[in-house]
């Protein structure tokens, strides 16, 4: 995968290896999590966890290797910011 975000006065590029995808969601900190599950609706607040995330990533890694370079994000605003990421 591939994150990349170009602004004026920077640019940032991140690769990530696809298989490291669940060991990057075990380092986000829980209270991500709960800040989400917040401005969530309440029949999905509950899905929204640090172990059914990771476990949604594994059973879609053979997907992600088969479309690799697929642009999942791809945001330009007006002021020149671009966000792009690949898999």
């Amino acid at each position: 995968m591939r994150v990349k975000i170009r602004t004026k006065d920077m640019r940032f590029f991140l690769p990530v290896p696809v298989s490291m995808i669940g060991l990057v969601i075990r380092m986000i900190p829980s209270k991500v999590f709960e800040e989400m599950r917040m401005n969530t609706p309440e029949p999905y607040d509950s899905l929204l966890t640090k172990e059914n995330i990771v476990m949604i990533s594994r059973e879609c890694l053979d997907i992600m290797k088969e479309n690799k370079r697929l642009e999942i994000i791809h945001v330009e605003a007006a002021d020149g910011t671009f966000v792009s990421i690949k898999l």
